[in-house]
């Protein structure tokens, strides 16, 4: 159960005849949170020494759910397998509809069902991890489950947070959910293809998540036509050699 944001309360098995959350709890709340969050970073702080030593470049791909990550995730994969040794740990509350898509490509895949919990924590990242031969990697993309609250709160060992946001969502996204866009080094405007034909003003997109983190870079791709992905693709090649030079910016 997510304590952070409440996702999963009540879907257990056992019963005890009553309501979690009861009034009157709120320190004790607040003190379980700041637990739950202070075992997520010793942990996170585990799985970032154990990639540092294997000389792997980590990225946590975070977005709502529809932002065309997978997909931009699978075209990211397809050009740069043969370049790069990938791998990719993919989250999702239910099925395996994007780890089968996602294996499609070659790369080695491993699927993590949160069930009902709302993002990857670093334990999960941890064990799917232990699944790889990191020997053999350069390149950890985690494909967190589509959610901008969250996943925001959880640091999973990872070098960045990567946000995608897509013309189709509204271009005051990172106003909205700011906690995301301030811990995101990078954004990927997705489907730049289809702004002619939606009401979205990307420089103004642009300017507020700038507001909510102006050290924020941005890249404006389109995984179906790839456009901006080339940007995208050389801003990757420098950090993973540079963590292979065990330098990290």
């Amino acid at each position: 159960m997510c304590t952070t944001c409440g996702c999963g309360t009540d879907e257990h098995d056992h019963d005890h005849g009553h309501h979690h959350g009861e009034e009157g709890e709120g320190t004790k709340k607040i003190a379980v949170e700041m637990d739950i969050l202070a075992k997520n970073n010793r942990l996170a702080k585990g799985n970032r020494e154990l990639f540092a030593a294997k000389g792997l470049f980590v990225l946590n791909l975070v977005s709502s759910p529809g932002s065309g990550k997978t997909t931009l995730l699978e075209r990211t994969l397809t050009d740069l397998s043969k370049k790069y040794r990938c791998a990719v740990i993919e989250g999702d509350q239910q099925t395996d509809n994007d780890a089968v898509r996602i294996a499609a490509t070659g790369v080695p895949v491993v699927q993590v069902n949160t069930g009902a919990v709302c993002h990857l924590d670093a334990h999960m990242v941890c064990h799917a991890a232990d699944e790889f031969d990191l020997n053999s990697l350069e390149c950890l993309f985690v494909e967190n489950v589509g959610n901008l609250v969250c996943p925001a709160s959880f640091d999973l060992g990872e070098h960045h947070k990567v946000v995608v946001l897509s013309v189709t969502e509204g271009e005051d996204k990172p106003l909205k959910y700011p906690q995301m866009f301030r811990a995101a080094d990078v954004m990927l405007l997705n489907k730049v293809d289809l702004a002619p034909y939606v009401a979205f003003d990307m420089e103004r997109c642009k300017e507020m998540a700038r507001r909510v983190n102006p050290g924020i870079t941005i890249f404006e791709v389109s995984a179906a036509t790839g456009t901006g992905m080339d940007d995208w693709y050389a801003w990757l090649g420098e950090r993973i050699k540079t963590v292979k030079g065990e330098t990290i910016p």
